[in-house]
């Protein structure tokens, strides 16, 4: 037996927690959640109901007690909540969303929604994102069903819908309009955290996101004079809006690191024995990014804002001047860079151009010296005694964003052992997304580990 399976047996033993039936139930369960389409395009069309049902009936089946709220019809979130053995301890939320981006089936080798497993791999939609995280969830809880165990303090779990559109119909309606279901919450775990990252040399990292870059997508408007495409026009909207489109895509945004990146960057550095002090003004992080090799991937979107040019609309006759012109930016903002970019957004659209916020999200940030990211560190660790824990901050975003309105401080970390060449970023809304069933059985063992000590 290989050295890290000799270790996650021996870690799994001691703990005396995760059984054959738990291993069994997290790779079957997250291939029956894939086989249920919850596709959501972010047209309000998506219908999560049969999944939470789904999710609703294993818990019951456990004792556990689900309660299913809706705002629009068959847009269903799933709640319950486990009594810990201190009343007095905080609770912790445990949160994954049910709904998945679309999927062509002709671009994928197996159909995006057959949960086929084949050699030791669950595959379709959802596989990462997140439908594994959902089955660790009641594959986890149900063995302490079975077992009669507890946790420390009352786990909170949530199963939300619309997460990958706006989550209005998701964890922003619970968050506004259910806050008591998660009184007593204080922090939360949930996605894109505590993945296998091979950063070469066979170092393995764990990255367990501590932030996440706030969301400012935004919608630009350029006006001009309409007129007949053969005559010259100094006032032509389509112009001024490329003209905008083009200083915001070629902008080069300054460095801005948050007290999360600084610690990741720290963590990296030691890693990879490059003496540097990150803490210095003269820090020259672009060049420290260069020393890192593959691991930079984790720090680099994530040390400056950014705005990309994603959509363009103009026009309806080739020999028209139209007296509009609209684009969309994505935008993503660091904790605390927020007035910069709103500031910059202005010098670079200029006075012909108006920007609003299509949708905006606030930036996060939670602290990597806390008991539970030591916790969460401890519990990896356990599992695979060569992995090193590091932080990071998300680039994207999370439905712990809406949890925060409820002061609920939020952490990526929905564990995976992935093997060498495993691109777990690239699956994310990506063609032929899997998962391997060896990775959910990790992903559990340490999951569980965590949730009973936290």
């Amino acid at each position: 037996m290989a050295e890290n399976q000799r270790a996650e047996q021996s870690a799994g033993t001691a703990a005396g927690a995760v059984d054959q039936q738990a291993l069994d139930e997290v790779v079957r369960f997250t291939s029956d959640l894939i086989r249920i389409d919850t596709s959501n395009a972010g047209d309000g069309a998506c219908r999560e109901r049969p999944a939470a049902e789904y999710v609703a009936e294993r818990l019951a089946d456990a004792g556990i007690e689900p309660v299913l709220l809706e705002r629009s019809k068959g847009r269903t979130n799933v709640v319950a909540r486990i009594e810990g053995t201190e009343p007095s301890a905080d609770a912790l939320l445990v949160h994954g969303h049910l709904d998945v981006v679309p999927a062509v089936p002709g671009d994928w080798r197996v159909h995006p929604f057959s949960g086929e497993v084949r050699d030791g791999v669950v595959w379709g939609r959802g596989a990462v994102d997140m439908k594994n995280m959902d089955a660790m969830m009641l594959a986890a809880v149900r063995r302490w069903a079975r077992g009669g165990v507890r946790p420390r303090r009352d786990i909170v779990l949530a199963f939300t819908a619309d997460e990958e559109a706006s989550a209005e119909d998701g964890a922003g309606f619970l968050a506004d309009h259910h806050a008591d279901l998660f009184e007593g919450c204080t922090e939360g775990i949930s996605e894109s955290g505590a993945f296998t990252f091979h950063a070469g040399g066979g170092m393995r990292l764990y990255p367990i996101a501590a932030g996440e870059r706030g969301t400012a997508w935004l919608k630009l408007t350029a006006h001009g004079r309409a007129g007949h495409g053969s005559k010259i026009n100094h006032a032509n909207a389509v112009s001024r809006l490329a003209s905008a489109v083009s200083r915001i895509g070629a902008h080069e945004w300054p460095v801005r690191l948050t007290p999360t990146v600084r610690a990741a960057l720290r963590e990296l550095a030691a890693l990879h024995a490059v003496d540097v002090d990150v803490e210095s003004p003269e820090c020259d992080v672009d060049a420290l990014l260069s020393k890192l090799g593959p691991s930079a991937q984790l720090v680099a979107p994530t040390v400056r804002n950014s705005a990309n040019p994603t959509m363009l609309t103009a026009g309806y006759k080739v020999n028209v001047i139209p007296g509009s012109a609209v684009a969309y930016v994505d935008g993503r903002v660091v904790p605390g860079g927020e007035a910069e970019f709103r500031t910059t957004m202005d010098a670079l659209t200029g006075p012909d151009v108006t920007w609003d916020y299509h949708h905006g999200e606030v930036a996060l940030q939670a602290p990597v010296d806390s008991p539970t990211f030591a916790a969460m560190r401890a519990s990896v660790e356990r599992f695979d005694p060569q992995g090193r824990v590091v932080p990071y901050c998300m680039s994207g975003g999370t439905d712990a964003k809406q949890f925060s309105r409820l002061g609920i401080v939020g952490y990526g970390f929905s564990p995976l052992k992935l093997p060498e060449g495993f691109d777990y970023q690239a699956l994310f809304h990506g063609v032929d997304e899997c998962v391997p069933t060896e990775g959910l059985h990790f992903g559990v063992r340490v999951l569980d580990d965590f949730l009973r000590g936290a």
